[in-house]
């Protein structure tokens, strides 16, 4: 589905993410790939990648720094020559943005937040509209459904809600370039980011009750696997749309059973997909 396909995959850390699942899964499908990884992140990317089949070049992203999507731009051509597709993988608030008082939350943090889970993913584009070639490429998105409110997410929620909206300007700006932009809404998951959104078993429990399709929050593929379906040409009439993946959970009204377990049941904490 991917035989040839030149991919970039941004913030992929441990094996746990989405990122790593999507990387493993393209490899399995024919893609080559480039990944990014914060500084600080680059050993435990290195550690990661190399589980990957060829050990693919890791560069160096901040995604809140213009000049370092410049150089992604120069390593990408110089590397690739050209890019059909890239997944936008990053997001991060400070703690004050994503728990207590909603409106204690400081300009800096909200701003930190939308810089880096929603602007970040305008630059991206950016880097792939200057390599992807004339048939076109595709932009894929990680997302946290931000149609309503949630008990818990604060200021990532109206970042991702910010991202929803983003993905949308850039399907009308870049698809007359044959550059399409999708989402992944993904339901929780246990990431590397699990620690860093406290209370997110209230979304977890909220799955066990509604998702028609029992959910299983240490699985990645499903998520994977819709990615990649969006990086191919499988999907290449579909841009600024939201794909839910997520057992249905969206499209429930309500509770449909019971909770399974309760909180004393659970062990480690478990957060937001991206």
């Amino acid at each position: 589905m991917l035989d040839g396909k030149r991919l970039l995959v941004t913030g992929l850390v441990t094996t746990d993410s989405i990122a790593f699942a999507t990387a493993q899964r393209a490899q399995e499908l024919g893609a080559e790939l480039l990944l990014t990884a914060l500084d600080r992140d680059r050993e435990r990317c290195l550690e990661a990648a190399a589980q990957l089949s060829g050990m693919p070049q890791v560069v160096s992203l901040d995604v809140t720094k213009s000049e370092d999507f410049d150089r992604l731009a120069t390593v990408a051509r110089a590397e690739f020559g050209r890019l059909d597709g890239a997944l936008h993988a990053v997001a991060f608030a400070p703690r004050d943005a994503l728990a207590g008082d909603f409106l204690a939350a400081s300009a800096e943090s909200a701003e930190l937040a939308f810089r880096t889970s929603a602007f970040s993913y305008a630059s991206l584009a950016r880097v792939l509209a200057d390599l992807a070639p004339p048939q076109g490429a595709a932009l894929v998105g990680l997302d946290f459904d931000a149609a309503g409110a949630w008990p818990v997410y604060n200021w990532m929620g109206v970042s991702k809600a910010a991202l929803e909206s983003v993905n949308r300007y850039l399907a009308r700006d870049l698809g007359p370039r044959g550059i399409r932009a999708n989402l992944v809404a993904a339901g929780p998951l246990r990431t590397r980011a699990a620690g860093g959104i406290p209370d997110f078993q209230r979304l977890l429990d909220a799955w066990d009750t509604q998702a028609p399709i029992p959910w299983d929050p240490a699985d990645a593929g499903p998520v994977a696997d819709a990615t990649c379906f969006l990086l191919s040409d499988l999907a290449r009439a579909i841009t600024g749309e939201i794909l839910h993946v997520d057992g249905g959970y969206h499209a429930m009204a309500g509770a449909l059973r019971a909770p399974a377990r309760d909180a004393s049941e659970v062990g480690e904490p478990v957060a937001a997909a991206t």
